[in-house]
């Protein structure tokens, strides 16, 4: 049986340190080949498993946007946010989302964390090939990487499948099925990347205002992952 929590945990907690953000799909294979190495998401989210991960640090940054808009007195007036040293530090204190937020699935309904864990990784996949195309010796890389996540036959088969299929950002998009959802998506997005390319930067800027983000939480929400990749 599928377990898409535990795909989403490992391509987190593994991908991110050679891999997945260094290369599991498209251009960013590459990198891999080259033994690029990315700083891995930071071990404080992962205590918390895949899919809550990505949860816990949406609701965290959305929890702090919307503090900074009701200082503000106007949701139009608050400005992104530069973060110090210290307050990027303060950053790795996750907030665990209420149980009735809508950044977390309803526990009784599995079928509903595989849903939205396969939107993340479908999200992860999509900004990993904004910036080339696979070749034999990358996609060669690649299943050598799926192999070392130690996953059962069938989840490797569908993140295989998954990697296979062309990049759908409406499809993606269409998956938010709230704002609680965008901030995930593009949490997972930003996970699996350094952003260090235009491509990259071009995708998750089109990616932020397809899902309708306000800029000062786009800013929050790249603060929050920036902050996480720092405790590697």
């Amino acid at each position: 049986m599928v377990d898409i929590n535990k795909l989403v945990g490992s391509l987190l907690s593994n991908g991110a340190a050679t891999g997945f953000a260094g290369g599991l799909a498209g251009g960013l294979a590459s990198k891999m080949v080259k033994k690029k190495t990315v700083k891995k998401m930071g071990s404080t989210a992962l205590k918390v498993g895949g899919v809550a991960a990505v949860g816990a640090l949406a609701y965290t940054a959305y929890k702090r946007y919307n503090e900074s808009q009701r200082v503000a007195g106007s949701a139009g007036s608050a400005q992104p946010v530069v973060q110090t040293q210290a307050q990027t530090a303060n950053l790795a204190n996750l907030l665990a989302p209420p149980a009735d937020s809508a950044f977390i699935s309803d526990k009784n309904d599995p079928a509903a964390t595989d849903e939205l864990g396969l939107v993340l990784v479908r999200a992860m996949i999509a900004v990993a090939r904004a910036d080339g195309r696979l070749d034999a010796q990358e996609s060669q890389a690649i299943f050598q990487k799926i192999e070392s996540l130690e996953l059962d036959s069938e989840t490797q088969n569908l993140l295989v499948q998954e990697m296979g299929q062309p990049v759908d950002m409406d499809a993606i998009v269409n998956s938010a099925s709230c704002p609680e959802v965008a901030a995930e998506i593009y949490v997972a997005s930003l996970l699996a990347v350094d952003v260090d390319t235009a491509a990259e930067k071009s995708y998750l800027a089109m990616l932020a205002a397809r899902l309708q983000l306000p800029p000062p939480l786009v800013a929050e929400l790249e603060n929050q992952v920036n902050a996480q990749k720092m405790l590697a």
